[in-house]
């Protein structure tokens, strides 16, 4: 659609609990509200077979129950989870739960599934898509997950690892999104936008 944008249009809202997320947007200087949706991320078990549809999904559930309690502006919705081996691993429930999931993630390439949804609450449109990017890990044992789990940072991070901290650690490298890996895959952002006649350059501020 080429570049039409001149300023601020419409009010952006990220709709998240995640600090991560916040902490992404805030870094590209987006000028943005958060609000929490009431959706229950086990939604995602009942969703395709397929990561990415299940992820988008629940991205775009996300974006619409925000975008019921809004009088205006682009919703954000997204959610992320880890997938080995066809897979599909979520936030752990225990800390039993996050060490299984690092055992089976040590020495292996798990995929990471990002869905974003991005909802127009005037027009009712939406633009959905999914971004995966490949993560290899080190090979680590028991102890190194151990002193992994004392720090407590595996708590609320899909496949209990956080690359944008310790978890760099465990990690060997990746192929694709590096944005996508911490949460949110930030460039998409911009071809979502522009399949709704907007630009997120009209939020940066």
């Amino acid at each position: 659609m080429g570049e039409r944008w001149t300023g601020p249009t419409a009010r952006l809202v990220l709709a998240s609990s995640s600090p991560r997320r916040r902490a992404l947007f805030s870094s590209l200087g987006l000028e943005f509200d958060v609000e929490v949706p009431d959706v229950s991320e086990e939604m995602w078990m009942l969703a395709d077979d397929d990561p990415g549809l299940m992820v988008t999904a629940l991205a775009g559930r996300k974006a619409r129950e925000v975008a019921g309690r809004v009088s205006e502006g682009l919703v954000i919705g997204a959610d992320t989870v880890v997938v080995l081996d066809g897979q599909v691993l979520g936030k752990p429930e225990d800390e039993g739960d996050a060490r299984l999931m690092l055992q089976s993630l040590s020495g292996r390439t798990h995929a990471v599934v990002t869905g974003v949804c991005v909802h127009d609450v005037q027009s009712g449109a939406g633009a959905e898509e999914a971004c995966e990017t490949a993560v290899r890990m080190t090979s680590f044992g028991e102890k190194t997950i151990e002193a992994y789990l004392a720090t407590g940072e595996h708590w609320g991070k899909a496949g209990s690892y956080a690359i944008q901290g310790r978890g760099a650690l465990l990690t060997a490298g990746i192929d694709g999104s590096h944005s996508n890996v911490v949460g949110f895959p930030v460039e998409i952002l911009e071809p979502l936008f522009d399949r709704l006649g907007y630009s997120i350059w009209n939020f940066v501020l």
